[in-house]
């Protein structure tokens, strides 16, 4: 017989068994109903023939678990009422190891050759991982098992991980649990009265039942902390309880907090306090919208009823206006102010050299804590020939002084409607271009329908579904080749605002 045989006949005998289980209606004895009713014949049969009665419970349990039927758990039950805590325990203890062993094995020979044949390049990452701390990733799932154990046993036997691990690693992680559960059988045969189901004894089991997992889950966390901390020597004294590094509003709020329940606190920033929020985000974008806001309504006065509005304005004046804004806000998010705190403020850049060690202009600092609020940047595309030319981005758009007479803005997300609509209300000629078939990808196509419509009765050109290419200046003249259904469109700026989004 040879191999493909050998696992079709394997797999025959395993769907018959599963197919007996279900056919026969065998699941009505694994209830706690049918435990209770022939709790008195087992026990007996127990004391009679305790040896035949552990053989016999063993042999079960690892059928159950090895054919992934349900059963388990209220074997696991029945474990304490028939054998008590201790003897319980080792027999379920050594059974489910076993039988979550015969799974894994039955699974990899079945399945592992042709799973990794047929998707061996996308596991390889997985394989790596699991070569490298299968180990411990299968203690945590044993411990706290983020899915049914069945599925991880038939999960890892597709993984390279080996047998003998898989065994012990089980062993040890399904002990824990595995004893609440025969602890709270044991409760269980005690219950003779109603009386009983309030004893102390009861409830301390069933509690162990909900609190075992939280247990469970704090060991991981404690155990995965000592792994990723080993290599690192833990200093005997600190400096300050918590560095933060990056004073924007993920930066300033930690530091706030740290500060108000009087731990000795660090806030690191290699630019402006304040970070994009304040220089170049929400602040300055919403003062830049509130005037263009305001020469729209001018526009539209007679909607308002009013005659007539004639507005004059200078885009430098209205560019020196949104400074002032951001100067007014600046004292909340200052050095002065979080000195005034309790907050140690240092300028520069700073790097981590340890999980406790972060150096900053020279200085190591020791710390408990390290919060990472680095914030993001724009992201520019890696489209050709856009080094060419002196591209704007939400970083640098504020140092404009000079209205572009023709804008082109790559990119249709919340960044870019936003601004967009600012300079043609300003008087810009805006041309929007979008890869996406809508404005506002993420929303609702209601929404950005809506928003399609403002932007054309304003003026804005949008040129949707547009693929940029590369970057062009002939003869000095700046110009973006877009593809758009297979051909190629010429749109020619004095200024491009790349916003596509954002980085780390």
């Amino acid at each position: 017989m040879n191999a493909n045989n050998r696992k079709l006949l394997l797999l025959l005998i395993v769907i018959a068994l599963i197919a007996g289980f279900f056919l026969f209606d065998l699941q009505q004895y694994f209830s706690l109903e049918a435990l209770k009713a022939k709790q008195a014949e087992l026990n007996a049969f127990q004391q009679a023939n305790p040896w035949s009665m552990a053989l016999g419970f063993f042999v079960l349990y690892v059928l159950v678990t090895g054919l992934s039927l349900p059963g388990a758990t209220i074997l696991g039950l029945a474990a304490g009422a028939i054998f008590g805590l201790w003897q319980g325990t080792l027999i379920v203890s050594f059974a489910s190891t076993l039988g979550a062993t015969l799974a894994f094995l039955i699974a990899r020979y079945l399945l592992h050759d042709v799973v990794q044949e047929r998707f061996g390049s996308r596991l390889k990452a997985i394989n790596e991982g699991v070569r490298k701390d299968g180990a411990f990733y299968l203690f945590a799932l044993r411990l706290v098992p983020l899915f049914p154990f069945f599925i991880i046993n038939l999960v890892m036997a597709l993984t390279p991980i080996r047998t003998w691990t898989f065994l012990w690693v089980s062993q040890l992680g399904m002990l824990g649990g595995t004893m609440v559960y025969v602890n709270a059988g044991t409760q269980i045969a005690a219950i003779e009265t109603a009386s009983d189901i309030v004893s102390p004894e009861l409830l301390l089991s069933f509690a162990l039942l909900g609190i075992f997992p939280l247990l469970a889950r704090k060991l991981v966390g404690f155990l995965r902390a000592r792994r990723a901390l080993a290599g690192y020597p833990k200093p005997k004294a600190f400096d300050r309880n918590m560095i933060v590094i990056g004073a924007g509003s993920g930066g300033l709020v930690s530091a706030y907090i740290a500060a108000a329940v009087k731990a000795k606190v660090t806030l690191i920033e290699k630019h402006k306090m304040g970070g994009d929020c304040l220089n170049t985000g929400c602040v300055p974008s919403k003062a830049l919208i509130r005037s263009a806001r305001f020469l729209a309504h001018a526009r539209r006065a007679r909607e308002f009823g009013i005659r007539s509005a004639q507005v004059e304005f200078d885009f430098a004046e209205v560019m020196e206006r949104v400074s002032g804004v951001v100067r007014q806000v600046e004292p909340h998010d200052s050095v002065e102010r979080y000195t005034g705190l309790g907050v140690e403020c240092l300028q520069g850049e700073a790097r981590i050299r340890s999980p406790y060690e972060v150096e900053v202009g020279g200085r190591t600092l020791t710390t408990r804590s390290i919060v990472i609020a680095t914030g993001a940047g724009p992201f520019v595309p890696p489209i050709e020939g856009i080094e060419q030319i002196e591209y704007l981005t939400s970083d640098n758009l504020w140092e404009l002084r000079e209205l572009p007479e023709r804008l082109l803005v790559l990119g249709g997300g919340p960044i870019g409607c936003e601004l967009a609509q600012c300079f043609a209300r300003f008087g810009s000629k805006v041309t929007l271009v979008e890869m996406a078939p809508q404005l506002l990808p993420r929303e609702d196509p209601e929404v950005s329908a809506l928003l399609d419509e403002a932007f054309r009765s304003e003026g804005m050109e949008l040129l949707l579904d547009h693929r940029a290419l590369r970057v062009e200046t002939p003869e000095g003249r700046k110009q973006l080749i877009c593809e758009r259904e297979g051909r190629e469109v010429v749109i020619g700026f004095d200024r491009m605002l790349v916003a596509v989004g954002r980085k780390p």
